[in-house]
């Protein structure tokens, strides 16, 4: 991305103000543009012919400094790399990588069914959605066209998850786009040895494909130029992952190059998104688990740094969940803290003799305190106060949350007191203890503090509701 500012893209917009992007003013739609929470097609005016220069101008400069690779189609397509920045704290990461999991067209019918099925149902809820996987890598053990070709139909007929076609030989490769071409998949891979017959493939089909030239970068970027030169910009490139020692820190480097050399340097033969394959953990020669737990270690570095892509062969829950856990906190946003709607939940079944508590909406905060509510089986109504994001010792230290907030907060949702309990109070975090007195001016109420730790939530409960309730 060559701009960085609202106000350099409103120097590029109509500058009407006309509101047809849903914001109020062209400077706010710039500042959405620059976020990627809106895209330039969402102002129609600006694709009006006498816009046109400006619009294919903007085009340009707002062009991510790594290409975006889109595998698949509909609303199972993974988008890949589109990143400007070497690290996420100078802007954000984008398109976060895109988890593949490895069937094999030697395994039995029922095996491969109950593999897939398990790939396309796997989700972990965390901290306020669902974590997923996200494509299928059908590999070729065979290398026999017929049995490639069967297993990816079987794989088709069991999930919508976007496909990635492992085979270095172009007539396995041919037989698996015969029955998948239409779902675009990503193909693996052209390499020095190949690369014409895989490149008439790409050709035919018009599917994306990964480059791959093992611990070699300058085979690598002749590769891609080669692609470039044909009109081809879906590429991937592949510089090996080397599983451990020397060799791993060798993989680790070429990754830094690469990516340096696309953003920092302008190289743009070799600006595409970067594929990195953590299932070479099982060529070490180790026992099931302890391969497990390297692929795991090579997932997450290559999170960190930079791969935009992975193929993985474990599916134990211990290798999993650390792998999705560390690359939903790489590629969340570091400068919005992520938050729940500000409201008035209800947790359970509450009734008139439910408690009333008060939490934040900074979401780890929220779902906290929520789970640790519903696990007891406490029915109650949880205000969610709008802290803009943050949790309750930030927030009261800061002056986001005070009692005349937390009054307005339930003035703003009409949650009335009288109406919805029979008991008039309202319970603080204990890390908002001193926010007590102001509260109970602020709306009359009783006020009792609760615990720090909504963990203490159910035997805090025990000794102190109902109100006035004697030991």
């Amino acid at each position: 991305m060559k701009i960085n500012s609202p106000l350099e893209v409103y120097k590029y917009l109509p500058q009407t103000n006309c509101g047809d992007c849903g914001e109020a003013t062209c400077m706010a739609f710039g500042s959405h543009v620059i976020d990627r929470s809106l895209k330039l097609e969402d102002c129609t005016p600006l694709l009006e012919d006498k816009y046109k220069k400006k619009y294919l101008e903007l085009s340009e400069l707002m062009a991510p400094e790594i290409r975006e690779v889109t595998i698949g189609v509909g609303e199972y397509a993974v988008t890949v790399g589109g990143d400007d920045v070497m690290y996420r704290h100078q802007l954000t990461f984008f398109d976060q990588p895109g988890f593949a999991l490895d069937v094999w067209d030697t395994m039995p019918e029922a095996e491969l069914v109950e593999r897939v099925t398990f790939i396309r149902d796997f989700k972990k809820f965390y901290v306020g959605r669902f974590l997923k996987l996200d494509m299928i890598a059908v590999r070729s053990t065979s290398g026999d066209p017929g049995k490639f070709r069967d297993a990816v139909s079987k794989v088709m007929e069991n999930t919508e998850l976007p496909l990635i076609l492992c085979s270095l030989d172009p007539e396995v490769l041919k037989a698996g786009l015969e029955v998948a071409a239409e779902r675009r998949p990503l193909l693996y891979a052209a390499t020095k040895d190949n690369w014409q017959a895989v490149a008439d493939l790409v050709l035919e089909y018009d599917v994306p494909t990964v480059l791959f030239a093992p611990d070699d970068l300058d085979t690598l970027k002749s590769l891609a130029s080669t692609f470039l030169e044909m009109g081809r910009q879906d590429l991937i490139l592949d510089p090996g992952t080397n599983p451990q020692g020397n060799m791993l820190r060798e993989s680790f480097e070429n990754f830094l190059k690469l990516r340096r050399a696309g953003i920092k340097e302008g190289q743009r033969e070799v600006a595409f998104p970067l594929m990195s394959v953590p299932m070479t953990a099982y060529l070490t020669g180790g026992d099931a688990v302890s391969s497990s737990y390297w692929e795991t270690v090579l997932a997450t570095v290559f999170s960190v740094r930079y791969g935009d892509i992975m193929i993985l062969h474990s599916i134990e829950p211990f290798a999993l969940l650390p792998e999705m856990h560390i690359r939903d906190t790489i590629y969340t946003d570091p400068r919005t803290p992520v938050k729940v709607d500000s409201k008035v939940y209800e947790v359970g079944s509450p009734g008139k003799d439910s408690p009333v508590i008060v939490t934040t909406n900074f979401a780890l905060t929220y779902y906290t305190v929520e789970s640790d509510l519903a696990s007891s089986g406490i029915d109650c109504y949880l205000l969610a106060a709008d802290t803009d994001g943050l949790g309750v010792e930030a927030a009261v230290a800061g002056g986001q949350l005070t009692g005349q907030k937390i009054n307005d907060e339930f003035k703003k949702v009409d949650f009335d007191f009288s109406e919805k309990t029979g008991h008039n109070t309202i319970i603080l975090p204990g890390l908002g203890a001193r926010l007590q007195g102001d509260l109970e001016d602020a709306t009359g109420l009783n006020v009792l503090v609760g615990p720090q730790d909504s963990g203490q939530i159910p035997p805090w409960m025990e000794k102190n509701w109902p109100p006035g309730k004697k030991e």
